[in-house]
């Protein structure tokens, strides 16, 4: 056997971009810049923002200001967690989370603040959790696509 793979396990295991398809940057479909303010964020400001305003929520708020007992603290927290969501993303397009991370969730139409109904889609779908990690090529979860945003660089 050669070490040289056959073409079909280069394509699979190297991506589309191994069989010579290139979709370009992330954003770029939707218009955004590549780099800088404006651009999509990447998984890892994403997932510690998610990270903080979850331990805010359930820890800080549902357990430290509710006196939440611990084992309704997750309902309670989840209950939490989606008011901090509606409130602040449909007041500021961030939560503190984000905004300690340097990202905004914006509406793919203007770029500005997403409107009431789309906040309550992505706040829904995102304690789901599921279709928030389920990505397309511009690093948009299912919850991004079903509410119109994209989550930026600030």
């Amino acid at each position: 056997m050669s070490d040289r793979q056959p073409r079909w396990t280069q394509t699979w295991l190297g991506g589309v971009r191994a069989a010579g398809v290139d979709f370009g940057y992330p954003g770029r479909r939707l218009g955004l810049p590549e780099e800088g303010s404006g651009s999509v964020s990447g998984f890892g400001r994403r997932l510690a923002a998610i990270v903080v305003d979850w331990l805010l929520c359930t820890v800080g708020i549902a357990r430290g200001l509710l006196h939440a007992d611990p084992r309704d603290q997750g309902w309670i927290g989840l209950a939490v967690f989606a008011a901090e969501y509606v409130l602040l993303v449909g007041t500021l397009g961030m939560t503190l989370g984000m905004r300690l991370f340097g990202i905004r969730v914006a509406a793919i139409e203007g770029g500005g603040r997403p409107a009431f109904l789309p906040v309550l889609i992505r706040t829904f779908l995102l304690c789901l959790a599921v279709p928030a990690l389920i990505w397309d090529r511009d690093r948009r979860g299912l919850h991004d696509r079903a509410a119109g945003t994209v989550v930026v660089k600030i």
